[in-house]
């Protein structure tokens, strides 16, 4: 009996392509993101901007994904437009903060990034009652088609980044007596493993039905791990360093294949304005490379003594 390699089919050609473009674009992009935060002239300095370009990656991929699923949902609720708003000023914040750093003083920038951690945790709230007001509460099928739980979640990182990057940018290193960025490394931890339970949650309502969705699931897991190790003893920052870089290189790759998922609907892009709302979610991937970047322009800080 011969045993042939498996091809892939026809029709699954040109999701090969497209992935491979994405991943290597994607792993590019990372890569460069990662030496120009590794090594910078002073570490609070690259700590504050890679968390505030954090929460702004953080705050542009929840307007776009709260927006249209809010708008999917008419705005049922007055409350919904809350997300969206506060999303996009926190966007505004960080970029502004980013692009005008000698002006950050000048902007409110506290008081936004304080009401985007307040709203994405009531937000988080509303949705647990979402899903739980329904028939069945807490059952595979609410968990799979209600108010995705994790999304707020989103929202409130953003304003904690943003806050932490204020700290930073001011010389602030300390946080309740301790070491920041000690500190926030196992947040930032935190934030990846639940971002890929999200994920690995919708792509198992998927059916896994393309290895790539494997990915997500596996490669941010293993970057939490060295990242919250690399708290402890600065042995773990160089695992931990590469496996955000990959972790950012899928929130880059992600939205081409969901992009791909939507064509592969019926009527595809042609007709976008009901397909976008079927989703795949093209702004739920880039939420990994918000958090990558946070995490990577802590992992100087770890290495020793903040200069």
């Amino acid at each position: 009996m011969t045993f042939l390699a498996a091809q892939p089919e026809p029709s699954q050609r040109p999701l090969l392509a497209v992935g491979l473009f994405g991943l290597a674009a994607g792993a590019g992009a990372a890569l460069l993101l990662g030496r120009l935060v590794r090594r910078p002239p002073q570490k609070q300095a690259a700590a504050a901007q890679g968390l505030a370009a954090g929460a702004a990656v953080l705050a542009l991929a929840v307007a776009l994904d709260s927006g249209l699923e809010h708008y999917r949902a008419r705005f049922s609720n007055r409350i919904m437009i809350a997300a969206p708003t506060v999303s996009t000023l926190t966007l505004a914040a960080a970029s502004l903060s980013l692009l005008a750093p000698r002006h950050r003083k000048a902007l409110p920038g506290g008081a936004i990034y304080a009401a985007a951690l307040v709203t994405g945790a009531a937000g988080l709230a509303f949705h647990l009652y979402d899903v739980g007001k329904r028939a069945g509460g807490f059952d595979w099928l609410n968990i799979f088609y209600a108010a995705p739980l994790g999304a707020p979640a989103a929202l409130s990182l953003a304003g904690l980044y943003g806050l932490m990057a204020e700290r930073f940018a001011a010389g602030e290193t300390k946080l309740l007596g301790l070491d920041a960025a000690r500190l926030l490394a196992p947040v930032v931890a935190f934030s990846l493993a639940g971002t890929a339970a999200e994920a690995g949650l919708l792509h198992f309502r998927g059916a896994f039905q393309n290895p790539v969705m494997y990915a997500p699931v596996t490669i941010p897991p293993l970057a939490a791990a060295a990242t919250a190790l690399a708290a402890a003893t600065p042995a773990a920052v160089v695992p931990a360093r590469y496996l955000l870089e990959a972790t950012a290189a899928l929130g880059l790759a992600g939205p081409i294949f969901h992009a791909y998922g939507i064509h592969r609907n019926m009527g595809g892009w042609r007709n976008w304005s009901q397909m976008i709302l079927q989703g795949p979610p093209l702004p739920a991937p880039p939420a990994f490379f918000g958090i990558a970047i946070a995490g990577l322009a802590l992992l100087p800080l770890l290495e020793g003594e903040a200069q």
